[in-house]
């Protein structure tokens, strides 16, 4: 059957993952396909609240895998927060799935989104400074950092070294920054390698079987409609496709 896309109309603040909880028991798999941990969902059960950033709202529904698509950036001190702060609670975090193909935000883009937005003083965007849109740009201009690179050391390294030599000029000459070391940015993220592991997966294939087994499969948007990059009111919107449409390309 087709995959349902959960979408706001407005800038955020809907009630998407409220609606998504409330589909939970009709649905198999939940997929996040788009944005990182610059948009939040909110989630009541039970007269406990759950506030969710990275991980799909899926996560909390006994029986539903949720999916960490193609589409989304991923932080992963951000991820394994969130993970412990559910398992902590009792919760089951087990059939989450992640996409060898998602991009990762290393730290040199957190940084490089922290002083730019204060180097543009009046003229800045309104950035969450989590390092979202500078690595959707690198997703662009294909110096990013994507899951699967981690297991690979060699290429790891290859590929930070590669990003750091512009993003080093830029965060000395013109910001005035220290420079960033390739050691320190490999291993932040070879720290979460075994973790990680279990959890990585052909989300494309993974969804395109559901899809072909009748099994019922939610995407839902982070932000809205009006803060998508291509459809809402830039330049003040995120780095993503926050609609219905997006949702092909970002969940494979």
């Amino acid at each position: 059957m087709p995959a349902i896309v959960l979408v706001g109309a407005q800038w955020g603040d809907e009630g998407k993952g409220k609606a998504t909880d409330l589909l939970g028991s009709r649905i198999d798999y939940v997929v996040k396909f788009n944005g990182g941990n610059n948009a939040g969902h909110t989630v009541v059960i039970d007269g406990e609240k759950y506030a969710l950033h990275l991980l799909p709202s899926g996560i909390l529904t006994p029986g539903v895998t949720p999916v960490i698509a193609n589409g989304v950036v991923v932080d992963l001190g951000v991820l394994f927060e969130e993970i412990d702060a559910l398992e902590a609670r009792g919760l089951d975090t087990s059939k989450l799935a992640i996409s060898s193909n998602a991009h990762l935000i290393p730290r040199y883009n957190k940084v490089i989104d922290q002083v730019s937005e204060r180097f543009l003083g009046n003229r800045k965007i309104g950035t969450t400074g989590r390092g979202i849109g500078p690595t959707y740009a690198d997703k662009m201009n294909r110096i990013g950092i994507r899951v699967q690179d981690l297991f690979d050391e060699s290429i790891l390294r290859q590929k930070v070294e590669a990003a750091l030599e512009t993003k080093n000029q830029l965060l000395v000459k013109t910001y005035n920054r220290r420079a960033i070391e390739v050691d320190e940015v490999v291993e932040d993220l070879l720290q979460y390698v075994e973790r990680l592991r279990p959890m990585v997966k052909d989300t494309s294939l993974l969804l395109s079987k559901a899809l072909d087994a009748d099994e019922v499969v939610l995407c839902e948007a982070g932000q809205a409609t009006l803060l998508d990059v291509d459809h809402g009111t830039y330049p003040y919107v995120t780095s993503s496709n926050a609609i219905s449409a997006g949702a092909r390309t970002g969940a494979g």
